[in-house]
C-alpha cells in the first residue's frame, strides 16, 4: 500500500538529454510507488514542464491533463532540413537562401488560429495500430490525414540561421512540423534545434522543480506535491 502523502502531481523541469521514462524510473525508486505517469512526453533534446502523476488516483485522471493546451519556446534552424524535422535526425536538405524578417513575419502570420497539420512520420502517433516512428525507421512512409489544431505564434528573435518563436497550441500539435513547414514556406528548409515547454495547462515552468534535484538522495519531493490543480 503506497503512502498517500507521497502521491500527487509533481511539476518537473526536464533537463536536456533525458527521457520522460527516465523521470518515471527515478520517481519510482524515490517514492516506492510503481503507478507513475505523466501528462505528455517531451523528446530527449527538449526541456521544460513535465507534469508527473504519482499514484493511481492521479494516473487515473491523466486524460484530464493530456487534453490541456501547451506553450513552447522553439528555435528553428533555417537552411537545413532533417528526416525527423528536428536536431536528432540526419540532415537531408540544404538551401543557402536567407529570408528577410519581413518574409518571416508574413509566413508566421499563417500559423495563427485554427489550421490543419499533417502529423510527422517520426512521431508516436498510431495509424492502423502501428506507431509512425517505427515505420519511419524502416524507411516506410504512409499517408497521414491532416489534423485541426489551434495556434498562436510569435517571433521572439531572428538572427539567421536561427529563428526563435513562442507557440501556444492545442493538444496534438507537433512543433517540429511547424519548424519544417516554416522553412518550406520561406523557400528554404528548417528544423527544430531547441524546444522548451514553458506551460502545460495551468502549470508553468516557474512552478517546476529542477529534475537534477531528484538525483540527490537527501532531496524530498513531497513538499512540492500538488493534490489538485
Amino acid at each position: 500500500m503506497s503512502d498517500p502523502k507521497a502521491e500527487g502531481i509533481l511539476l518537473v523541469d526536464k533537463e536536456k538529454g533525458r527521457t520522460a521514462f527516465f523521470l518515471v524510473k527515478v520517481l519510482r525508486k524515490k517514492s516506492g510507488i510503481q503507478k507513475i505517469g505523466h501528462a505528455g512526453i517531451l523528446d530527449p533534446f527538449a526541456t521544460g514542464v513535465m507534469v508527473m502523476l504519482i499514484g493511481r488516483p492521479y494516473t487515473k485522471i491523466s486524460d484530464r491533463f493530456l487534453n490541456d493546451g501547451k506553450e513552447y519556446i522553439a528555435t528553428v534552424r533555417l537552411g537545413e532540413g532533417t528526416d525527423t524535422f528536428d536536431c536528432e535526425g540526419q540532415i537531408t536538405q540544404r538551401n543557402g537562401r536567407i529570408p528577410t524578417l519581413l518574409e518571416i513575419e508574413s509566413v508566421i502570420s499563417e500559423f495563427q488560429g485554427e489550421i490543419e497539420q499533417i502529423p510527422p512520420m517520426f512521431s508516436a502517433k498510431k495509424i492502423g495500430g502501428q506507431k509512425l516512428y517505427l515505420l519511419a525507421r524502416k524507411g516506410i512512409e504512409i499517408e497521414r490525414k491532416p489534423v485541426k489544431i489551434k495556434l498562436e505564434t510569435k517571433i521572439l528573435d531572428y538572427s539567421y540561421p536561427n529563428l526563435k518563436i513562442k507557440v501556444a497550441c492545442s493538444k496534438g500539435t507537433y512543433i517540429r512540423s511547424i519548424a519544417n513547414d516554416i522553412g518550406i514556406k520561406l523557400g528554404t528548409f528548417g528544423h527544430l534545434i531547441a524546444l522548451e515547454r514553458t506551460q502545460s495547462g495551468p502549470f508553468q515552468l516557474k512552478d517546476c522543480i529542477d529534475a537534477k534535484s531528484l538525483a540527490d538522495p537527501s532531496f524530498s519531493y513531497i513538499p512540492y506535491l500538488r493534490k489538485s490543480v
